[in-house]
């Protein structure tokens, strides 16, 4: 019982750290790509 609930912990862990590094990625891609075109137009 005890290895099947560290390996939960262990599948939990990296399946946050993914979507967390998904957040960053988009959200930087955000600022570098298509918000310039928004300044562009004043």
């Amino acid at each position: 019982m005890r290895n099947k609930e560290a390996m939960r912990f262990i599948a939990l862990t990296i399946f946050y750290t993914v979507i967390l590094l998904l957040l960053i990625y988009f959200y930087s891609y955000d600022i570098a790509g298509p918000a310039h075109f928004i300044y562009n137009e004043f």
